[in-house]
């Protein structure tokens, strides 16, 4: 997939034009997915190439929320989805464009023979444009637009917002239902305080990165990937209330039964599963001890079932 970081006409390897799916596509839902995979699905059926245009906000930005992804894993995702282009200019450079500038230059520049995006897509200046305003401008341009229907979970439309009030309230299967893929991160592994070697249940400690979304604290089923092999887990995210070595810290921290190696510096995928328990403060390091190896027995239980 080639990723183009600004704006600028498409080196095109045939002259099929593309097809241009369109949206912020910040978690990959399966909202996300379907305007995506319409896209790719008819630029195979079109001898067109598909594309995807979104655009990139900074790090913290209150107006789409928290981070779900990683860029590096969006990309991933994107591409293994079929896209062949990816153009994501930063969030300036299009702020300003009036809905016909928005159209006309990525009719342009994508060589586009048809747009896809969702029912509640805008674009423009101030949010000006809508999909109707969209099928009107590329009429005269031949250009066919797509609109795909919202996905829905629990008979409401599936967005980003409810994924990420999910995660807030533990809610794992249903932000799992609503991503089309169990919520995962991929930080890297970090020196903490050696606690977990000292009690005999080892931890790997990742940090989340500034702006992206927190799950609610508390005890969790996950399973962690080291190379190509899948590891039942069990998860801590918090404060660490019982050592309580800085309350406003907040780490993950995951006990892996069964590997024993250095993944320092690595940065090994954590996928949730479940929510066991809030976080509670322990009398003594035995009863921490006790309630992580309690959970590690059922998150192993749990992937049994699921085998």
């Amino acid at each position: 997939m080639q990723i183009l970081s600004s704006l600028s006409p498409l080196a095109l390897e045939h002259e099929g034009g593309t097809a241009v799916a369109m949206g912020f596509f910040d978690g990959i839902h399966i909202g996300h997915r379907a305007v995506i995979e319409s896209a790719v699905q008819w630029a195979k059926e079109h001898d067109a190439a598909p594309a995807v245009f979104t655009f990139k906000l900074p790090m913290v930005n209150k107006m789409k929320g928290k981070r779900l992804l990683s860029t590096a894993d969006k990309h991933a995702l994107i591409a293994s989805l079929g896209v062949e282009y990816y153009l994501t200019p930063d969030f300036e450079e299009i702020r300003a464009m009036t809905p016909e500038q928005f159209v006309y230059g990525i009719v342009q520049d994508c060589h586009a023979r048809a747009l896809f995006c969702g029912e509640n897509f805008t674009f423009g200046a101030k949010a000006a444009g809508d999909p109707e305003l969209l099928r009107t401008l590329c009429a005269p341009l031949g250009v066919e637009v797509i609109v795909v229907p919202m996905a829905q979970f629990e008979e409401k439309p599936v967005s980003s917002t409810r994924i990420r009030t999910a995660l807030e309230g533990g809610d794992i299967p249903a932000a799992n239902a609503m991503l089309g893929m169990p919520y995962a991160i991929r930080f890297e592994v970090q020196h903490g305080a050696g606690l977990g070697h000292t009690l005999g249940v080892p931890t790997i400690n990742q940090l989340y990165p500034e702006g992206f979304q927190l799950p609610r604290s508390g005890i969790y089923i996950t399973r962690t990937k080291i190379g190509d092999v899948w590891y039942p887990s069990a998860t801590g995210l918090g404060s660490r209330p019982t050592v309580n070595d800085d309350a406003t810290k907040v780490t993950c921290e995951t006990f892996i039964p069964g590997f024993s190696g250095d993944l320092y510096g690595t940065d090994p995928v954590v996928e949730f599963h479940a929510y066991l328990s809030p976080s509670k403060k322990f009398d003594t390091l035995d009863e921490l001890k006790a309630c992580i190896n309690h959970a590690a027995e059922r998150a192993q239980a749990y992937f049994r079932a699921e085998a």
